[in-house]
């Protein structure tokens, strides 16, 4: 925003703030939550602290920015709970969207950075990994729990400990108890936290990266969540009629228990064996191009494959009969094959349109990060600590949701499409 823009809102903005910074426990650091708020929504090509001070004129203390941000003691926890709540109310989502990004890094001293995977870079390269969980409808989205990834090099307690990371933890701040957990458990663990909070949704969304995971799917059945989750071309199951036969005892040694007849397939294998003709054409929502639709947008549009399934692999018992699971394949007229797979315990009598609508819905949480990096300096921090970490990713996400709540106000029908 402008300063003039920021001017004409400034009202509404310390009424935001107010509400989401209540849990501070001094008058100081409401303040400067106020003040750190306005710096990232302030226009200016950085938003670390001393670009923003800069910006801020008179109420742009660096020192003081610095040290509300890094090392002032407040639980980011409360703020997010407060935020959640806040924007529970705006969005009401249908789904809780789960997904990691990356913060590249040039140096090493950063709290849990390594040489690690990213999507945000496409490669293995020098990051810390954030993964976030997000409130999301059809028409908003926001980030409102976030956990920073520690790997197994910055755990003490793993055969792959580095002794030059491990010993860094106590100056990054790191707390004691805090290991390496795989992320797909620091996303049950998010969801667990906001459950807490009294967020209840219907349903979850997430790619790949946590959709291969059957332990992830697992957890969301042990808390009573249907998910619509990416999976990978090679991971096997049967077709939804498959059962398991047993085969007679012979009366020596241990009775033979039941296994499916024939072995799984990889699910792309399942979806080319039904072929292209069983690819059914279905619209999901409006793009960001000029067309026809409600708001004269052209319509996202594809061709779906959707069968009965029941997943195969080590982490599911063989031994009985497997749960059965929607697999749907997006196969794009001009494609030889399909091209993009998701899972979903949703109900066999589940519409496929609103079946590709949910799991298309992720283009919300790609939708967020775009906005809190470009805009609003997710990726700027410059601190090295644990806590500054999580007091920053939390203020970007305030900043992100108060854009949000003055987008609604004006348009609330608007779908900020892609």
């Amino acid at each position: 925003m402008t300063p003039d823009e920021i001017a004409a809102v400034r009202g509404e903005l310390e009424e935001f703030a107010a509400e989401v910074f209540e849990p501070f426990a001094r008058d100081g650091q409401r303040w400067w939550g106020q003040v750190y708020l306005r710096g990232l929504l302030t226009d200016g090509k950085r938003k670390s602290v001393e670009p923003m001070a800069a910006r801020l004129g008179a109420d742009g203390n660096r020192q003081a920015l610095a040290h509300f941000i890094t090392t002032s003691p407040w639980d980011p926890s409360h703020v997010r709970a407060k935020l959640a709540w806040k924007m529970e109310t705006a969005i009401r989502p249908t789904a809780a969207i789960f997904d990691d990004t990356g913060f590249l890094k040039d140096g090493t001293a950063s709290a849990c950075v390594s040489s690690q995977y990213t999507g945000t870079a496409g490669k293995v390269t020098n990051c810390q990994v954030g993964v976030s969980l997000h409130l999301a409808s059809d028409h908003a989205s926001a980030a409102v729990d976030w956990r920073l990834f520690l790997p197994e090099t910055w755990d003490p307690a793993s055969p792959k400990a580095d002794s030059d990371k491990t010993a860094r933890r106590s100056a990054c701040g790191i707390p004691a108890d805090v290991g390496h957990v795989e992320k797909w458990q620091l996303a049950l663990d998010m969801l667990d936290e906001t459950r807490s909070w009294g967020i209840e949704v219907p349903l979850a969304i997430a790619d790949a990266g946590y959709g291969d995971c059957a332990a992830f799917r697992l957890g969301l059945n042990d808390r009573g969540l249907n998910y619509v989750v990416g999976i990978s071309t090679t991971l096997s199951a049967h077709l939804g009629d498959a059962v398991p036969v047993t085969p007679a005892y012979q009366g020596n040694g241990r009775p033979p228990v039941a296994k499916y007849p024939d072995k799984p397939r990889s699910v792309k294998e399942l979806v080319i064996a039904v072929g292209r003709k069983a690819a059914r054409p279905v619209s999901w929502r409006e793009g960001s191009r000029p067309g026809r639709g409600r708001l004269g947008l052209k319509r996202m549009y594809s061709r779906f494959v959707a069968l009965r399934i029941r997943p195969a692999g080590r982490e599911i018992r063989q031994a009985t009969e497997g749960p059965e699971c929607w697999l749907l394949a997006e196969w794009p007229t001009t494609e030889p094959e399909p091209v993009q797979f998701w899972l979903s315990d949703l109900p066999a009598d589940f519409p496929l349109t609103t079946l590709v609508r949910l799991a298309k819905l992720r283009w919300r949480i790609e939708h967020d990060y775009r906005e809190m990096k470009q805009a609003l300096g997710l990726a700027h921090f410059e601190g090295r600590t644990w806590n500054g970490w999580h007091h920053h990713v939390t203020l970007v996400s305030a900043a992100h949701a108060f854009c949000t709540l003055q987008r609604l106000a004006t348009s609330p029908k608007d779908t900020a499409p892609a």
